[in-house]
């Protein structure tokens, strides 16, 4: 398993991560709080000893640059706080939630997505839903046989059966 994901509304803050995967974010915030931000500094005061702020583009590149980095070492640190380390409750009880791969029936096709996160979006190839999407709150806590109905964004009605859940491996 390389992550589980966020968890149900009653804990809508926690996110749960496999070690694989709390690993490799620890490293990120690791290198984006050391090496990256000196980086990112030396840039910054290159750029400004070049003169003139105003005109500068490698200036406000880096400077913009920055800024996206210091937003994702917010990001991680919450992640990471907030995250259990471990499997989800639904891989024990056998129902679709996230962390889950689940196998659906919508509209006569079948189609095997992932109940996650963006994190997990971005190390597979799988369609990930989030469990907060109109569709992963609609699934979590049913069991294989199961169906429900819920609205989609556009306001349609869609019915899904759920033909089989299991924990993600990756």
């Amino acid at each position: 398993m390389t992550e589980a994901t966020e968890t149900s509304t009653a804990e809508a803050s926690v996110t749960w991560l496999t070690q694989e995967a709390f690993d490799r974010l620890t490293a990120e915030l690791e290198n984006l709080t050391g090496p990256a931000r000196a980086e990112i500094s030396q840039r910054i005061g290159a750029a400004r000893a070049e003169g003139d702020l105003k005109e500068n583009g490698g200036y406000h590149a880096a400077k913009d640059e920055q800024g996206k980095m210091e937003a994702r070492i917010r990001q991680l640190t919450q992640l990471l706080r907030d995250a259990r380390v471990g499997q989800p409750p639904a891989a024990d009880a056998g129902v679709a939630g996230p962390g889950m791969i689940v196998t659906v029936r919508v509209e006569g096709d079948e189609e095997t997505v992932l109940i996650g996160s963006r994190e997990e979006a971005a190390v597979t190839d799988m369609t990930v839903y989030s469990a907060q999407s109109p569709m992963g709150q609609a699934l979590s806590g049913l069991k294989p046989g199961g169906s429900v109905t819920y609205a989609a964004p556009n306001g349609r009605d869609i019915t899904v059966e759920l033909l089989d859940v299991r924990p993600y491996t990756g």
